[in-house]
């Protein structure tokens, strides 16, 4: 998985983000991932881009939001 625009973070916050994000390998995954956080997100936003494309909006730590973008 590629991560993006994660400049804001300190470096340790940046290495927990992206071997947390690692595994994930599709929307299941994500799904899974977000119910493990504390509080859990049981019902990410999606956004419908076009037929195949949605941009899955899952709010993080420190008022962050992380926006995964799923075919």
């Amino acid at each position: 998985m590629e991560v993006q625009g994660l400049s804001q973070l300190t470096d340790r916050d940046r290495a927990v983000l992206q071997s947390s994000l690692a595994p994930l390998r599709n929307l299941g995954d994500l799904l899974e991932w977000a119910r493990q956080l504390v509080p859990p997100v049981l019902s990410p936003v999606v956004v419908t881009q076009d037929e195949y494309t949605h941009d899955v909006l899952v709010p993080y730590a420190g008022g962050r939001w992380l926006d995964f973008d799923t075919t």
